[in-house]
């Protein structure tokens, strides 16, 4: 497959209703913000449900998180063990290009694979310092995601829940301390966030224009399969994706430029300053 020749950019738009579109664990699950009150989903948290989309189509991904895995290996080192052989581990050109060729999310998001020695040895080098004989072998994506904003501030509500049953048994046959707890959710808000595609890298990871087209596929089906109790089935929907091609490697504009001319408003509709030579396609949500 030929690696991606043109440059693309993209941006997507969704609507949260009633969910907590991405919990803080620094701040008691409440839904992530920014100084300024506006809400904020890491861009963690978006290639997450991009790998997960990637995995519901049949794509081999590296970093497959354990409530959504599709196979038994314990770690990202287990997985790639079981689909690298040993002898091409030892060559890190080829264990590059190997890894890069078999998972999807690694040659799309890029991966850093730094891992020990299988030999739990430490081997003595010239200047007498202790060096691992492990790998670290950095890969750099094309694909770039930024994380997303609320296009307006938020405020998040919070409720307190309890459970009809403690999780453990007391000694005075009461309730445990584990029957309260709280919920936080967003009560409506839109939400946008910018990625990119570049050519330059995308030859080094073998990324294709297959690849980039599987993304642009997946894209509007962000959050199917995503159904949680913090995010009830139907409360995160996308509601467009934009799609620019630039037509060549370099591109026609920046990409500062080009995601700059996307005007979201809070109600979800949207103004789209022209571009010479460059128009977006507009693809609807799922």
């Amino acid at each position: 497959m030929a690696t991606l020749e043109n440059k693309i950019d993209f941006a997507v738009t969704l609507r949260v209703k009633k969910a907590n579109p991405n919990g803080d664990p620094l701040n008691g699950n409440r839904p992530r913000m920014d100084y300024d009150g506006y809400g904020e989903m890491s861009d963690v948290c978006i290639k997450r449900k991009i790998r997960n989309r990637l995995l519901d189509a049949g794509y081999s991904i590296l970093v497959q998180s354990d409530d959504y895995k599709v196979d038994d290996a314990k770690s990202i080192k287990d997985r790639i063990d079981k689909n690298i052989s040993s002898e091409i581990q030892k060559d890190n050109k080829k264990y590059f290009e190997a890894v890069c060729s078999k998972f999807f999310d690694v040659r799309a998001f890029g991966q850093v694979l730094a891992f020990k020695s299988d030999k739990k040895k430490k081997e003595q080098t010239d200047d007498n310092t202790s060096g691992d004989t492990g790998v670290s072998i950095p890969v750099r994506g094309p694909v770039s995601v930024h994380s997303a904003f609320s296009i307006s501030p938020i405020r998040p509500e919070s409720i307190q829940i309890t459970k009809s049953v403690s999780g453990e048994t007391t000694e005075s046959g009461k309730k445990a301390s584990d029957t309260m707890g709280m919920k936080h959710r967003v009560d409506e808000a839109i939400y946008v966030f910018y990625g990119s595609m570049n050519p330059q890298l995308a030859e080094k990871t073998g990324f294709s224009n297959e690849d980039a087209l599987a993304i642009k596929k997946v894209l509007p089906k962000l959050f199917e399969n995503d159904e949680s109790s913090a995010r009830p089935a139907g409360s995160m929907e996308v509601l467009k994706v934009f799609w620019w091609n630039h037509g060549s490697k370099v591109g026609k504009y920046s990409s500062a430029k080009v995601h700059k001319s996307l005007k979201v408003h809070p109600d979800g509709t949207f103004d789209i300053d022209k571009l010479e030579g460059l128009e977006p396609e507009i693809i609807p949500g799922f």
